[in-house]
């Protein structure tokens, strides 16, 4: 009985962490080469002022509890990684900045259990060109996935937050 056990605890393990694998789709280095179709630059900080904190956590709707975000940064160009938690784990997000809109959006890392279609072109390509409104808001509706709702909101809410700061570090 007890080696019953000891198998079902480690099968209940094992499909816990099959579950919540994660799925490389890119590397953070990969993605920057890319955008800049050049060598990744050497990496930058933005130090967070309070207004900064405050903005990104009204866009998060949550704490956001960083002092600095790492970019790169060429020409007027920024890339963001960010990551937000979709249902219940971070999902890894590279965004591309150019001329104070989204060049190119693509989910780097992603570990929830459903709602990946995300990582698809044909949504992450709803992203391209978009703006930030004075509210913080894009200036466009990014149409949602069913089963993703919540994989969506946090890629919608990380391109805010990758505008906000490019026109933070570019003004």
């Amino acid at each position: 009985m007890k080696a019953l056990s000891v198998k079902l605890l480690l099968a209940s393990l094992f499909t816990a962490f099959c579950v919540q694998a994660a799925s490389i789709y890119q590397s953070n280095e990969d993605f920057i080469s890319q955008a800049f179709a050049a060598p990744m630059p050497k990496a930058k900080v933005y130090w967070l002022e309070d207004n900064d904190k405050q903005a990104i956590e009204e866009i998060l709707a949550h704490k956001f509890n960083k002092m600095r975000l790492r970019y790169w940064q060429q020409q007027g160009e920024t890339v963001w990684i960010l990551e937000e938690i979709g249902k219940e784990s971070p999902i890894t997000v590279g965004i591309h900045v150019k001329d104070k809109a989204i060049a190119q959006t693509k989910v780097l890392v992603y570990r929830e259990s459903r709602g990946d279609e995300v990582r698809h072109k044909f949504f992450t390509d709803q992203f391209k060109q978009a703006r930030l409104t004075e509210d913080h808001q894009l200036d466009r509706k990014i149409d949602g996935i069913t089963g993703a709702t919540l994989s969506v909101r946090a890629l919608t809410k990380l391109s805010r937050i990758a505008l906000y700061l490019d026109d933070k570090v570019n003004h």
